[in-house]
């Protein structure tokens, strides 16, 4: 056997070195082969197929694209539920105190706790649990139905089975009843026969509906029995329609805005979605009464829907009391002013036609000679009212997005009017303006420019500073004034020269306060 299995490997050797053979006479590169010897598929991307630095793998493999926490032994087995074993007839050493299994301890036991423990009775010994150790994977460790035994599901058919023949044996008593009333009449509608399935044999019900509540008292506690308002048989609004494409619905606040059967006929819906009950309905007062409540409290009012509802409710019911009240008020004062035309029979012709009987004539130069004249009403505004010996209003004249006089040309709302020779001044100084620029653009440029004078007016265009003199002149200039703010820096012997020169000029111009400058404090 040994020697038929070697010479199959050898065989099966054989022909993968001759397959690689032809692989590389057509020209085709192999596969990869793994740590175990597998092909890898060659269209598996690098950084999958790459194992990290710490495996210290020496070939490439998918070995790390593993799931390594799941254990490969572990089953989705079921174990037995309520199985057991060994019942003994006296205690032993180390079972459970109070009922005896050697399965759990005191602290676990799931038996009523006795007045005196099995071990010092040494009767009613419980049987052995049967002690399981699966490993249940993920699924298999929530399954709430995990060892449930399906032979148990007789007793709830029986019990169901017991309930409807209790029903059916009550509606067939009453039913007999109400014939011996009624002497044989058949006719009778059967409605009054149809009675509450909770009055039939209560006691064979599941009580699905029934939610035990505690309820804590200073005295103690009290159970109380809680009725579910949820109707089982109601289908659930992700039920009604199937479709992925219907309307949304969202399981965590349990909404679904939208209708999800649209093109069915209203009659025969019950559910239109949840905007459609927002709209409608009760629902807008109660949003107008938020509103209201979120208005009164920025106004001052100390209310609050969620604290105090009832207190909101009376407060927005004697608000829609006044407005009604107020509305009434002055409709009564507009109808008591004007009057009513909706009630009057025969409307005026002068409101109807917009004619009037009053004659009025005028002779040739537009003079009243018979009638009153038409007083247009006048503005609550001054008219015609000319201000800084103007002689026109502000506004008549309109220039380069600006508004002004038309008697001056000035677009200063309180300046004074200057008439035409203003007019002339204004057009005078835009010539002198287009003049400067057309002249600066004729100028040529050259490398460095030089400094002009800018003190006084009559000086000559020409005039150049020298950099060096005008250095000196400033600081000077500063000395100057550290003297005077400081009389002790004067000095004894004190020349004064009454020749001027133009850089020190224009250096008593650049050191002088300008008092028109609005900067002047800041500077």
């Amino acid at each position: 056997m040994a020697t038929a299995s070697g010479a199959f490997k050898s065989r099966a050797n054989h022909r993968k070195q001759i397959e690689l053979e032809e692989a590389r006479k057509a020209g085709l590169a192999p596969a990869e082969v793994d740590e175990d010897g597998k092909e890898i598929n060659p269209h598996i991307p690098q950084y999958m197929s790459s194992a990290p630095w710490y495996l210290n793998s020496k070939k490439p493999s998918l070995k790390h694209q593993r799931n390594w926490k799941n254990d490969l032994n572990s089953k989705s087995t079921c174990y037995d539920r309520g199985a057991k074993m060994f019942q003994a007839e006296k205690y032993r050493k180390k079972a459970c105190q109070n009922c005896g299994a050697m399965s759990h301890d005191v602290k676990s036991c799931m038996y009523r706790p006795r007045k005196v423990g099995a071990k010092f009775t040494n009767m009613y010994i419980a049987p052995d649990e049967k002690v399981e150790s699966l490993k249940l994977d993920y699924a298999a460790k929530r399954d709430r139905w995990n060892g449930y035994d399906t032979s148990d599901y007789h007793r709830v058919v029986e019990r169901y089975e017991a309930r409807e023949n209790a029903r059916k044996k009550y509606l067939k008593e009453q039913k007999i009843k109400k014939l011996e009333e009624n002497d044989g009449d058949e006719d009778e509608d059967d409605d009054g026969l149809r009675v509450d399935e909770a009055k039939v044999d209560e006691s064979k019900q599941m009580d699905f509906a029934k939610v035990e509540k505690r309820v804590r008292t200073s005295g103690g506690g009290s159970t109380g029995t809680v009725r579910n308002l949820r109707i089982r048989e109601d289908t659930a609004k992700y039920l009604l329609n199937l479709d992925v494409n219907s309307a949304h619905y969202d399981p965590k606040t349990r909404s679904m805005r939208e209708d999800p059967l649209p093109n069915t006929d209203p009659n025969e819906k019950f559910y239109l979605g949840d905007n459609h009950y927002r709209n409608s309905g009760q629902a807008l007062e109660f949003k107008q009464m938020n509103i209201h409540s979120w208005e009164a409290f920025d106004k001052g009012q100390d209310t609050h829907m969620q604290a105090a509802p009832s207190q909101a409710e009376l407060l927005y019911r004697n608000f829609k009391d006044a407005k009604a009240k107020l509305i009434s008020q002055t409709k009564d004062s507009l109808m008591e002013k004007y009057g009513n035309a909706s009630t009057e029979d025969d409307i005026p012709m002068e409101i109807l036609l917009g004619q009037s009987e009053r004659q009025v004539e005028y002779d040739r130069s537009g003079r009243i000679i018979k009638g009153q004249e038409v007083i247009l009403p006048k503005s609550r505004y001054e008219e015609d009212v000319y201000a800084n010996n103007h002689t026109s209003v502000w506004g008549s004249w309109w220039k380069e997005q600006q508004w002004g006089y038309k008697c001056c040309k000035q677009t200063i709302r309180n300046s004074y009017c200057t008439g035409s020779s203003g007019i002339d001044a204004a057009e005078a100084s835009l010539d002198l303006m287009n003049a400067n620029i057309v002249r600066t653009e004729l100028r040529p440029n050259t490398v460095e420019e030089k400094r002009m004078a800018t003190w006084g007016t009559d000086i000559p265009g020409d005039l150049e500073l020298n950099k060096d003199v005008l250095s000196n002149a400033l600081k000077k200039e500063d000395e100057l004034k550290r003297e005077e703010k400081d009389e002790r820096k004067r000095k004894y012997n004190v020349k004064y020269n009454n020749d001027v020169t133009v850089e020190e000029m224009e250096a008593y111009r650049m050191k002088r306060a300008h008092h028109e400058d609005p900067m002047k404090e800041f500077l």
